[in-house]
């Protein structure tokens, strides 16, 4: 299996791809997408409402401390929403690897049940230039306890984001 810019997750409605594939008309038409999750700060063709996609944007940045967690419902509940209505979904973030990765891996648990362990080997399979951040890995392993709920309100997830800044006070 080579480097590619998309690969599938779920045949004909999950794909996990870099910035190149979601700026590509070409991918967008041939792998017939309809909504786009962007991980990143880039723009891409979505963004205007001209182009008929579907657009969810995380605007985060790769690093081990940023809070990738507090958006995963909203995520989750895009890409389910999408697919239940027949859609394809691409999924990206500049190269496919870490942030876009973590957001496939945290859809897989919520709708398959599945252990952090195990949906981050699945899109790993998929997609072998994956390589989840370690603090997204830890993340994934907290959404796992929260039972795919996370809220600001959250006791586990407070806990966790006052060590998170406790951290970022040292750093």
């Amino acid at each position: 299996m080579g480097w590619r810019n998309v690969d599938t997750i779920i045949e004909q409605k999950l794909l996990l791809g870099n910035l190149t594939a979601a700026c590509t008309p070409r991918t967008i038409s041939e792998r017939r997408i309809t909504h786009i999750v962007s991980v990143c700060m880039d723009p891409i063709p979505a963004d205007l409402p001209a182009g008929g996609i579907k657009h969810l944007r995380i605007p985060v940045e790769d690093r081990d401390y940023v809070d990738l967690l507090i958006h995963f419902p909203a995520a989750c509940r895009f890409i389910h929403q999408a697919i239940t209505e027949g859609g394809t979904v691409l999924v990206h973030c500049n190269q496919g690897a870490s942030r876009s990765a973590t957001i496939v891996a945290a859809y897989l648990m919520a709708s398959r049940q599945l252990s952090s362990a195990d949906a981050q080997n699945l899109v790993r399979r998929a997609r072998e230039q994956v390589w989840i951040l370690p603090g997204f890995q830890e993340q994934l392993g907290i959404w796992g306890i929260c039972q795919y709920n996370i809220t600001p309100d959250n006791g586990i997830y407070r806990n966790w984001r006052i060590t998170l800044e406790n951290y970022m006070n040292r750093a």
